[in-house]
């Protein structure tokens, strides 16, 4: 009996056996590694759930430790008294008050606000000036509680001071300051300028100089010759604006035969640009040295 495979030379049956045994080797092969991979697989498992248990230890340990700490804490609340603790608060608050209007009063101090702290907060001083020349003085003492009050001050009635202090002392006291220092610098500068037309510039006034407290509406009559016979303007400023020094409405007229005439207009215009860019003692100046030829460059 023959068998099946049996090649009919040699070296062709030599060929085809060692083609088998690669053939069964690289099958050999790959059940091997079939065999090995869940192997593997298994390792990796095995590691990771070890990480795992230790980072849940970890964890645990960690949590103990806080709840410890927690414990301790409210131990030793407990046991301090509660006015004691209130006391201590308080006082701290209050100390960060304080050092928070330390570094306003400094930040401001170029700006004319000063102070000094108190039992209570803090007495800040208010310095108004214009162009140069120190003015009033004027004073808020405050109270460092929350919220901050006003205990004392010396700002005049006509300042709107408990508007500005709804809008801003609760919520932000730097800007509190700042606006209350805009309203007092501004009304100082317009006093001062009303003033230096009075005491100043008499001699250019045609009658009394009308204003109210708040020196945001002036209304006079003046010539720009004393000596001479020109006929009088009437200006009347009106000062919308409290925290300006310059008028937003500015309305000057005339009196006189000439009411029509082409030069006393153009020199009605000239005075309403005039005092709606200059202060009102630079306008009188400016009066002084030209007289009736004031020209529109003087606007400038």
């Amino acid at each position: 009996m023959e068998l099946a495979n049996t090649p009919s030379q040699g070296g062709e049956s030599r060929g085809g056996v060692l083609a088998h045994l690669e053939r069964l080797e690289t099958q050999v092969s790959r059940s091997r590694k079939k065999l090995e991979e869940p192997q593997s697989t298994q390792a990796v498992e095995s590691a990771l759930r070890t990480r795992i248990h230790e980072l849940r230890r970890l964890r645990d340990k960690l949590r103990a430790e806080v709840k410890q700490r927690q414990a301790r804490v409210k131990v030793s609340t407990a046991n301090a008294e509660p006015d004691q603790t209130l006391e201590i608060t308080e006082q701290e608050i209050l100390e960060r008050k304080q050092e928070n209007m330390k570094a306003i009063l400094q930040a401001y101090h170029f700006t004319g606000i000063s102070g000094k702290l108190t039992s209570r907060g803090v007495c800040v001083c208010i310095s108004t000036a214009f162009e140069g020349n120190l003015l009033d003085s004027y004073f808020v003492d405050l109270v460092m509680k929350k919220p901050p009050q006003i205990h004392h001050h010396s700002i005049p009635v006509f300042i709107p001071l408990e508007e500005i202090a709804a809008k801003y002392l609760q919520t932000d006291i730097q800007h509190f300051l700042f606006t209350l220092c805009e309203y007092l610098n501004a009304y100082s500068g317009r006093k001062y300028q009303a003033d230096r037309l009075q005491n100043d510039f008499a001699a250019f006034l045609a009658g009394p100089l009308q204003r109210n407290s708040l020196c945001n509406l002036l209304s006079f009559t003046y010539k720009v010759e004393p000596e001479g016979q020109s006929f009088p303007f009437c200006a009347r400023l009106l000062f919308k604006d409290l925290t300006t020094t310059l008028p937003t409405d500015v309305t000057v007229t005339y009196q006189g035969a000439d009411a029509l005439s082409t030069t006393w207009e153009e020199q009605r215009a000239v005075h309403e640009n005039l005092f709606s860019t200059k202060p009102l003692h630079q306008v009188f100046t400016s009066f002084a040295r030209k007289g009736e030829k004031l020209d529109i460059s003087l606007v400038s």
